[in-house]
């Protein structure tokens, strides 16, 4: 059995206009962005949300980019 196909079998896809709750963690690149992170790693970048650290919200997927390194999603805070 190979473990990197296991896990990326199990890892939690998100797709584009699914809503999910999660905590912010840190600012992004962008002084506007803040960042979170899925219960298997995946990291979401969220659009406004930097004023949000530590704070749980609410957010929409807009667009999922497949790296080297993983997914990563872009997301818009649902008011």
């Amino acid at each position: 059995i190979n473990v990197n196909t296991l896990a990326n079998v199990l890892k939690v896809i998100a797709i584009p206009g699914e809503s999910l709750h999660i905590k912010i963690l840190h600012k992004g690149k962008d002084v506007t962005q803040g960042v979170g992170y899925l219960d298997d790693g995946t990291m979401i970048v969220v659009e406004h949300a930097s004023s949000d650290l530590g704070k749980e919200v609410n957010v929409m997927v807009s667009r999922v980019i497949q790296t080297t390194a993983g997914r990563i999603l872009f997301a818009k805070k649902i008011i």
